[in-house]
């Protein structure tokens, strides 16, 4: 059993909480936040034995193997790099780094210090993405993809009275790309791989970042576009299309039914199984699974794939001009 500790205490804290403790492989042992009120809730709240304020005594506490960063996205390399040097496991919200060279320093310090970092990334750990993984020869040759994630931010409405949202704005490293996007470029990036060449065509807010935005992945072949936004909604379903036939994903996090059509026989088929509603319990048993095991070829995996996204949405917003407040 992994004892774990939270950093935040947004509704994501709570769901990773509720997902960590369900798995049966982590133990919630403290909560932190500046605000001792917040703390403390949250640590009676799932009854964890500890709360904190300070960053170094959560740091140094000997019971804690694990920390799980869910601070504002601009922060969460601050957060990352002190925890590993304090020899603690890291597990960081996505997007977990603002750009590559944070990414390569936090990496090279996990090394350093012995521990394991990954970025929770829930759809990826799913049992349908698996089956859809394996799956992907049917279609034979891919000739295009189509993956979405259109969803209406609450918080867009505070934008639009004037507020700022940490999401909304460059100084906290928001826009629609790296919050919704990376779902659907996770999922390019695990079944494609790395494409030859990045194109993003954003919406712009007055913040300077991305709104909403289409971001096209060449391939040797095929192309593959992925939509995002968060001042909008859609229902429209991902689709990945080959010369044998079409996989159609109700989603993309989660992947609720994964159906194949086949282009000669007209005849359909369901691969998709019943997942857990709390969906995050999927990374939370990768990521036990890896640490108890010291499964580095695995841990390296994912590595590589969040190094290839963090490039893609780093290449996407310097085609924009769009700036985050840590590269200023």
């Amino acid at each position: 059993m992994l004892t774990f500790a939270t950093v935040g205490t947004s509704w994501i804290t709570e769901k990773f909480i509720e997902s960590a403790i369900h798995s049966k492989q982590f133990q919630f042992t403290g909560a932190y936040s500046r605000s001792e009120d917040k703390a403390k809730k949250l640590a009676d709240k799932y009854q964890a034995e500890h709360y904190f304020t300070d960053l170094k005594e959560l740091a140094k506490h000997p019971e804690i193997d694990v920390i799980y960063i869910a601070s504002p996205n601009s922060v969460h390399f601050e957060h990352a790099l002190f925890f590993l040097k304090n020899k603690k496991h890291v597990i960081c919200e996505k997007p977990m780094f603002s750009n590559a060279a944070e990414m390569e320093k936090a990496y090279q310090t996990a090394e350093e210090n012995g521990v394991f970092l990954f970025e929770a990334i829930r759809n990826i750990h799913a049992p349908n993405f698996k089956i859809l993984r394996d799956k992907l020869p049917m279609a034979g040759t891919l000739r295009s993809a189509m993956l979405s994630y259109i969803q209406y931010s609450s918080r867009y409405d505070l934008f639009l009275n004037g507020e700022e949202p940490n999401i909304f704005t460059s100084k906290y490293s928001g826009g629609a790309l790296v919050d919704l996007g990376v779902y659907p470029l996770f999922l390019a990036v695990g079944l494609f791989g790395e494409p030859t060449k990045v194109t993003y065509h954003p919406v712009l807010l007055r913040t300077g970042v991305d709104g909403s935005g289409t971001l096209v992945l060449e391939y040797d072949g095929f192309v593959c576009t992925i939509l995002c936004s968060k001042v909008s909604h859609s229902e429209l379903p991902c689709e990945i299309h080959g010369e044998k036939g079409t996989f159609l994903l109700q989603d993309p996090a989660p992947i609720s039914e994964i159906k194949w059509l086949d282009s000669h026989t007209k005849e359909s088929q369901i691969f998709s199984q019943e997942q857990e509603e709390l969906d995050m319990v999927y990374e939370c048993r990768d990521f036990a699974d890896i640490i108890q095991s010291q499964n580095h070829e695995e841990h390296e995996r994912l590595k590589n794939w969040s190094k290839i996204v963090v490039r893609i949405t780093e290449e996407a917003r310097k085609q924009n001009n769009i700036i985050f407040g840590t590269e200023k």
